[in-house]
């Protein structure tokens, strides 16, 4: 996928840099923020929407930009035109990480909450990121596998059990848990008001 087709262009670089915009979002000089990603992975129905979405509030309400990317909401905009091949769900997550990437680089935190169970995709995520010299960090929300299914908010468990749905991350293909990802969340062990104050600790002791 990651494959230049279009010929005959080249980059154009912005006049104002990153630490120009984070003097102009944070509240004061002294206080200055600069935007990152936080890519929440997990099972459906782990909480990763939950937990990315309270965590949007609490950062806009304390003057933080913010702004959530959910899998749902992005397949029926932006990627509205892939399905769930193993290409086009590779696709699906390079799409977001770039869009992520602006967001962060405009001085928000992107919040992402994509399943993305494969760990070549997380890490060409976090690749994009790095190759700009912005901070990503990998949230794995850690939700057994029967907590998922007893949840079931969708309904698209008991599709999957049923033959209704091929393809269905946790049932007829693996999810590949992150080996070391910044953060683990345990949604068995904490609420999401908890959950979210462990990701903020996270961002106060790593973002500058």
């Amino acid at each position: 996928m990651d494959i230049q087709k279009a010929t005959n262009i080249k980059p154009e670089f912005h006049h104002v840099s990153r630490e120009k915009r984070s003097q102009i979002l944070g509240k004061s000089a002294e206080k200055k923020f600069r935007g990152c990603t936080i890519w929440f992975t997990g099972l459906s129905g782990a909480g990763k929407t939950s937990i990315s979405f309270s965590l949007e509030e609490r950062l806009v309400t304390s003057g933080v930009p913010s702004y959530s990317l959910d899998g749902d909401n992005i397949r029926h905009g932006l990627n509205k035109n892939l399905g769930f091949s193993e290409e086009e769900r590779q696709e699906n997550i390079r799409r977001v990480a770039e869009v992520a990437r602006l967001f962060a680089d405009a001085g928000h935190v992107c919040l992402c909450s994509f399943i993305s169970p494969q760990t070549v995709d997380r890490n060409m995520a976090r690749a994009i990121h790095q190759k700009s010299g912005l901070p990503f960090f990998e949230v794995f929300v850690d939700t057994p596998l029967e907590i998922c299914e007893q949840r079931d908010v969708k309904g698209l468990y008991k599709k999957a059990r049923e033959g209704k749905i091929k393809g269905f991350t946790g049932i007829d293909q693996a999810y590949e848990k992150p080996e070391h990802p910044e953060l683990v969340l345990k949604t068995t062990d904490s609420s999401v008001e908890e959950s979210v104050n462990m990701v903020m600790e996270m961002l106060q002791e790593n973002v500058r």
